[in-house]
């Protein structure tokens, strides 16, 4: 019982437990040697299997004494040529070939199943296992890539804003007097900054004065080129250019620098590949690796800490349009809005810096735009940017967009709510009538609050990414490709027997869509009023009065917009709403009965890109058709709908302008949801993929509350529209299932 036990030191300083102990070690070693893990190395090249983490000759202590390693040492000699045999044998690297046939099936499906890996490892001459590791080792290592990234740019945060913390402490001190403990701040750069702001705003200021002009005649049409429409006179805004600009403390030559910098960078962006862009596992997106980033273009870390989100996509597509009238629709702002109406609320060229060659070769110029998303639910992004274009070969093209904060580093940076950073495309003729498009658009904005049902998309950087613009411009494209056809099958032009009448039906569907989004988003000149449905959703409304507008009905108008969730895949609700024969299952205003289909266009490949006009075999209302416009991209359908005179209808099928008939669009936007779901079992079939998931709706209805201009608003037109979206939600819900979603 009062037996003491050896002490601890004694005990493990026992040379003949050091050789157990040591044998353990180098058994345990050469166990892990067997054990088939991947490759080693990066790109998914190198070994196959696991790298033995302990040897046998490190596994003792490391302050082991000479009498114990050389009682080692006998055991280790007998034991070396064991392992060496084994290490030989189990250690293989894979060949380029069948590193690049993995790495073809991993961009496709990073987790293949069974049957694949079989069929793969035939292929490649490999085990089932061998293969397995690969694929498993390939993700953590992109995983690994991405969290490295994260904590990079997370700690690169911190740094600053211990560093803005460190600097505020400072001008406390520096600001307030010893004595009394007053502030002394002067207030030079504050004013400074305001007088900039205010140059700005009173350059677009003048601009839609001179728009104006031009509207009402004063200004004789032809004044100025088509790339300076909407801003103010070419002659006066070349002579305020000759040495400095009127809206930088920089020299005209300082700015080309910069804006050459910048399409340099633009150009090195759009071009590499890892590790400056990564692809991810989960999305397959691409994602800016944000240190590689800093470090190819020696730029700052954000210049206001964690209160900016960095938002960079990059979206690769072929379009079917001739390269330079693709140049000219960017440098033409009028052309640039009408080719992205569901982005570009408003728009304007505020001066040109250098008007360049005769075919838009070293344009540059200031420019202003308002961003927006088709909800009120979104703020709209306002920037001033430099847009320059340049030639690269005979057969590219580089358009490049930079902030003007990024030109004059006096510019408040914390007033830049949303400032861009180089972004643009690079635009390459195929020689077969397509052009190839490489975009990027990199934002830096403030983070503000964003209600719950769009976060998700605008902070992924979906909602204003290149995805986004890519997906409208190949749209857009195929619509225009088909309003200029003439061999158009029979098929697709229903109801129309002259291609004149097409193309005035086609253009009154494009102004009616452009229309709709120009009245839906969240501008800051518009006010948006809440008011709450009995279900608890939330609608907002605003009002115009228009007097003199073309295309717009004379009087008050009410506009009510809701954005719902909703649990149904965003195809499945669009095919809902844009068949005319299911319309009276949500449309309240329309009478019962089946519709009749008069017109039939077809403007892009997908079969819900038309444009229709269709009415209701009932005697209630006889004379009113309904032109409705369906346009569907990879990230965003619209169902756009508005009621016609038959009569004035009737004038556009014959070929008639189209301009004059007055017209009040409501309609529908439709897009995924943006949470990225994994399926919940393992198909490779790709329409049960697209199936999963949620979408966004948004509803809008515009009705004319008084004929007279000068009317004022009552509440019973506010609560008629309300009325309406409540009971068209319902109606969709209903015919889902889904009352309760």
């Amino acid at each position: 019982m009062n037996r003491s036990n050896p002490p601890v030191k004694d005990f493990f300083a026992s040379p003949a437990l050091s050789l157990s102990l040591a044998g353990v070690f180098r058994n345990n070693a050469l166990e892990a040697a067997e054990v088939e893990d991947g490759e080693e190395g990066s790109g998914g090249g190198g070994y196959c299997g696991e790298q033995a983490g302990i040897s046998g000759e490190n596994s003792g202590p490391a302050d082991r004494s000479d009498e114990e390693q050389e009682s080692n040492e006998s055991l280790d000699n007998n034991d070396r040529d064991a392992g060496n045999k084994l290490k030989r044998k189990k250690y293989h690297r894979h060949t380029a070939e069948q590193i690049r046939e993995m790495e073809v099936l991993f961009k496709e499906s990073p987790h293949p199943d069974e049957k694949q890996r079989q069929q793969l490892s035939k292929q490649l001459g490999l085990s089932t296992r061998q293969v397995k590791f690969w694929f498993q080792n390939r993700r953590t290592q992109i995983k690994a890539v991405q969290e490295r990234h994260e904590n990079s740019l997370l700690k690169s945060e911190i740094e600053k804003l211990q560093e803005d913390n460190r600097a505020m402490r400072e001008t406390i001190k520096k600001s307030c007097c010893p004595h009394c403990g007053f502030t002394t701040i002067s207030k030079d750069n504050t004013m400074a900054t305001e007088e900039q702001q205010l140059r700005i705003e009173n350059a677009r200021l003048k601009a839609e004065i001179e728009k104006l002009r031009r509207m009402q005649g004063s200004v004789p049409d032809g004044t100025s080129s088509p790339s300076s429409s909407g801003s103010a006179g070419t002659e006066q805004n070349k002579s305020s250019l000759n040495s400095n600009s009127g809206f930088f403390s920089l020299d005209k030559s300082r700015i080309l620098e910069i804006v050459n910098a910048a399409l340099d960078e633009l150009i090195k962006m759009s071009s590499a590949r890892e590790p400056l862009w990564i692809q991810s596992v989960e999305t397959g997106r691409e994602i800016l690796n944000y240190d590689e980033y800093v470090k190819e273009f020696s730029h700052d870390v954000l210049r206001n800490g964690c209160n900016r989100n960095i938002e960079a996509s990059r979206e690769i597509g072929v379009v079917f349009f001739d390269v330079l009238k693709l140049v000219q629709a960017f440098m033409d702002v009028n052309q640039w809005k009408e080719m992205f109406p569901c982005l570009i609320s408003n728009g304007s060229i505020v001066e040109v810096i250098c008007s360049g060659q005769g075919d838009n070769n070293g344009l540059t110029q200031l420019m202003f735009a308002e961003i927006q998303m088709l909800t009120p639910l979104v703020p709209t992004r306002e920037t001033y940017f430099v847009r320059h274009c340049k030639k690269l070969s005979p057969n590219r093209w580089a358009i490049v967009d930079i902030s003007i904060d990024k030109l004059d580093e006096t510019i408040d940076a914390s007033l830049v709510k949303c400032s861009k950073q180089p972004s643009g495309c690079i635009l390459e003729d195929q020689d077969n009538g397509h052009c190839k498009v490489i975009w990027v658009e990199h934002w830096e904005c403030q983070r503000n609050v964003i209600t719950t049902l769009y976060r998700s998309i605008v902070t992924n950087g979906l909602a204003f990414g290149a995805r986004h613009w890519m997906s409208t411009l190949r749209l857009q494209c195929e619509r225009a490709v088909f309003f200029m056809a003439t061999n158009v099958p029979t098929r697709d032009c229903n109801g129309v027997s002259t291609l004149a009448g097409r193309k005035s039906i086609l253009k009154l569907g494009q102004r009616m869509t452009a229309s709709f989004c120009r009245n839906i988003g969240a501008p800051r000149n518009r006010t948006w009023n809440k008011i709450s449905t009995k279900v608890g959703e939330e609608i907002r409304f605003t009002y115009r009065k228009i007097v003199n507008e073309p295309g717009e009905p004379l009087g008050v108008i009410v506009c009510a917009v809701m954005s719902t969730w909703m649990p149904i895949p965003a195809v499945s609700l669009f095919d809902f709403l844009r068949d005319e024969s299911r319309r009276t299952e949500w449309d309240i205003m329309l009478p019962s009965g089946p519709t009749k289909t008069l017109v039939n266009l077809a403007k892009g490949q997908d079969r819900g890109n038309s444009v229709t006009v269709y009415t209701m075999n009932s005697t209630e209302k006889p004379n009113i058709w309904v032109l409705q416009d369906s346009s569907t991209n990879s990230f965003e359908s619209m169902v756009v709908f508005a009621p016609v005179d038959m009569d004035g209808m009737q004038s556009v099928i014959n070929g008639c302008d189209s301009s004059s008939l007055s017209i009040l669009p409501s309609g529908f936007s439709i897009l995924p949801d943006g949470l990225e779901t994994r399926p919940l079992v393992i198909t490779s079939r790709p329409e049960e993929r697209t199936l999963e998931g949620g979408s966004l709706l948004t509803i809008a209805f515009q009705i004319l509350a008084n004929s007279s201009p000068s009317a004022k608003l009552t509440m019973e037109s506010v609560e008629s529209v309300n009325a309406l979206i409540s009971c068209t939600l319902q109606n969709i819900k209903k015919a889902f299932k889904c009352e309760d979603g």
